[in-house]
């Protein structure tokens, strides 16, 4: 709650002293500014529910720019909502961009091969990185190239919900 507090304390003293209004960014702010608990039962609910009514408070008074980003918009609680003037939706971008994506990330492949991650696989851009990674950490640790089949494969490992993972012993 105090961290909650001293960040926009901070951001109000360091506003002050900058010729250009600075922005706050809370990325991820659906763990923050979620649907409020109505039944608590836990001490942690308590003090979840706590911390967004001090955010509330800070936002209803705040003079600067604040950016939340989320992909959980429908977990966000009506009454963050309200208070954020500009709601911007981002959808994914289209397979030819994905395509590009691809081709950026994994140089060398074949333009049907591009084709056919884009159509195959809705990835995000931060999931695409990690079949690259693992791509060239194949290459450094095997000392092989990683082919199409490879790099396939990496893809069907990526989704947790493509396959059954057992976690522990």
């Amino acid at each position: 709650e105090k961290i909650v507090k001293k960040i926009f304390t901070d951001y109000r003293e360091f506003a002050g002293k900058c010729e250009v209004l600075p922005i706050l960014l809370f990325n991820e702010a659906d763990g923050l500014i979620s649907k409020r608990t109505l039944d608590v039962e836990r001490s942690t609910d308590q003090t979840s529910n706590t911390i967004q009514n001090i955010l509330l408070e800070e936002l209803e008074n705040f003079e600067g720019i604040l950016i939340a980003t989320t992909n959980l918009v429908m977990n966000m609680d009506a009454a963050f909502e309200r208070r954020f003037l500009f709601k911007i939706l981002f959808n994914k971008p289209d397979t030819h961009i994905v395509k590009g994506i691809w081709a950026l990330k994994l140089p060398g492949l074949d333009e049907k091969d591009y084709e056919r991650l884009a159509r195959e696989f809705q990835f995000s851009g931060g999931q695409i990185d990690n079949i690259a990674r693992k791509k060239e950490i194949h290459e450094i640790i095997y000392n092989e190239a990683a082919g199409f089949d490879k790099i396939l494969s990496f893809c069907q490992e990526e989704n947790f919900h493509n396959k059954p993972v057992s976690i522990g012993f």
